[in-house]
């Protein structure tokens, strides 16, 4: 399996991407064949899942990111700057 696909976002996957892999390496007749499409689609779904979730949480973040952003803006049009100091010191 490509070493790529084993990183802490798809841990989920670990398992099934292992036994592709021990699929790949047991004979290339059985690979050649189709011996090991079943688990290359589960892999598909997994990895399709789990870009699913990541998907969710950016976009989670981003729109608290951009709540965050949109009261410093209020704050500003107000004639307050404090809050915009205390958010670059953030590092956001």
């Amino acid at each position: 399996m490509h070493s790529h696909l084993h990183t802490k976002d798809n841990v989920g996957c670990e398992d099934i991407m292992n036994a592709l892999e021990e699929c790949h390496n047991r004979n290339f007749l059985f690979k050649a064949f189709g011996g090991c499409n079943q688990l290359k689609a589960d892999v598909n779904k997994c990895l399709s899942s789990e870009r699913g979730k990541k998907g969710v949480r950016n976009r989670e973040t981003g729109l608290e990111r951009r709540a965050r952003i949109e009261a410093v803006w209020q704050n500003m049009d107000e004639g307050d700057y404090s809050a915009l100091e205390e958010f670059t010191k953030r590092g956001s």
